[in-house]
């Protein structure tokens, strides 16, 4: 059909949330549509994680830049996807990752690759006029009979990699779960925030916020975290368990050990096994109205996240994200292990878009919850909540409601909501 073959691919370098180079792709079509999107960055990486492929060049940016990475979406993936229908995103992907031809994409870069996936994908769903998560619910064949919009689990307590304080864990959040429509939701965690900000505030404790919006002031201790998320959301006159729940996004493997085989959290001042830190969980689980485990053991600890979801599991959502970096071979392994019970979905984590639904295909085949997230270094593309809405994922991870980064995919979810 006239309109639907890809005639030009073009990449530019453009910079992220944090400041760090990173690539914008745009793929036009023969008719004039075009589609483009921006590639985001994480900060705490798994191991596993495809390919980000940066320069190197420590003259120019830091070593950080990502111009060849663009240079490959201007020339070889280009050449390659010039006359290729834009609705066949399957084949697309396919074609780069035989182009690519080796496990973690490290030629031609996973950043590069998907950011010509989701481009494409941008440019179909131009070409037939209808909003990007209808577009891939139709491509990739999604039998869902309704849309639903995903519970957002907001960053609210910035921790680890994300922050500048003492916090060894990542992530302190809150789930306002209650709640039927998506923006009462998100007015539910937005008042807590910012009262979250004034509870903060009065104990003296630094209310600047994190690369993710939260804020991330020096604490006593871990749970001190949770305790503060428990003031807020009184605060916000919101019920604990009942309305508002919380997540932890441990990072273990950030403060792993594997030489001494502990986990090192400076911030209490303890060195504890597997076993131990499955404790500690398990302690605040019966403390507080937790939700939802986010790695909680080290990336590649399989048999210590078997024996951590059988005892919590009935509990929480027990996460694999630096566990699984949405890749499939580890999701079906982690799957018949039954070492967790929910899977978070990065797409640059994989590199393509069709890698990403395979994903999220395996986790819902198995029942395993899905979580569809932003990575700590961010731009204002909105195609995360687009995905969320196309394969109902129950959840989607993006961060406290400030910073615009964040705030655009939350507003997306709105305008999505509003269209439905």
């Amino acid at each position: 059909m006239k309109g639907e073959k890809i005639d030009l691919v073009h990449a530019h370098e453009i910079l992220d949330s944090r400041g760090n180079p990173t690539l914008n792709v745009t793929v036009i079509l023969n008719n004039g549509s075009r589609g483009s999107a921006s590639v985001p960055s994480g900060a705490s990486t798994g191991i596993h994680e495809a390919l980000e492929l940066r320069d190197g060049d420590k003259t120019r940016y830091r070593g950080k830049g990502v111009l060849k990475a663009v240079k490959n979406v201007n020339t070889k993936i280009a050449k390659m996807a010039r006359g290729m229908n834009v609705m066949d995103v399957q084949r697309l992907d396919d074609a780069m990752r035989i182009l690519d031809g080796t496990v973690n994409k490290h030629r031609l870069g996973a950043n590069a690759m998907l950011g010509v996936s989701m481009a494409a994908a941008y440019a179909g769903a131009r070409r037939r006029k209808v909003p990007l998560y209808r577009h891939l619910r139709d491509v990739y064949g999604i039998k869902e009979k309704s849309y639903k919009l995903p519970t957002p689990l907001m960053n609210v307590f910035n921790g680890g990699s994300h922050a500048d304080t003492n916090l060894d864990m990542q992530e302190f959040i809150v789930i306002p779960h209650a709640f039927r429509s998506f923006s009462r939701k998100l007015q539910a965690g937005t008042e807590i925030f910012h009262a979250l900000g004034e509870v903060l505030h009065k104990d003296g404790l630094d209310t600047d916020v994190g690369n993710e919006g939260g804020y991330a002031p020096h604490v006593g201790k871990t749970e001190q975290a949770l305790e503060y998320l428990a003031k807020a959301t009184k605060k916000a006159k919101y019920k604990l368990g009942t309305q508002i729940g919380f997540g932890i996004d441990v990072a273990a493997s950030e403060f792993y050990d594997p030489k001494k085989d502990r986990y090192i959290l400076k911030t209490d001042r303890k060195k504890l096994s597997a076993a131990q830190m499955t404790d500690l969980i398990e302690d605040w689980t019966n403390k507080y109205p937790m939700v939802s485990i986010e790695d909680p053991l080290d990336q590649d600890a399989w048999e210590d996240w078997v024996m951590f979801t059988k005892r919590l599991g009935k509990k929480v959502l027990v996460i694999g994200d630096d566990f699984y970096v949405t890749n499939p071979e580890r999701i079906r392994k982690g799957i018949e292990m039954k070492a967790t019970n929910a899977v978070l979905i990065k797409m640059n984590q994989i590199g393509t878009l069709s890698e990403t639904m395979e994903a999220i295909a395996l986790a819902k085949e198995s029942r395993q919850k899905v979580v569809v997230s932003h990575r700590s270094g961010e731009t204002s593309d909105t195609t995360i909540a687009d995905l969320a809405v196309a394969v109902n994922a129950e959840y989607i991870k993006t961060g406290a409601p400030s910073r615009s980064e964040r705030l655009s995919k939350y507003n997306r979810l709105l305008e999505i909501e509003e269209e439905l």
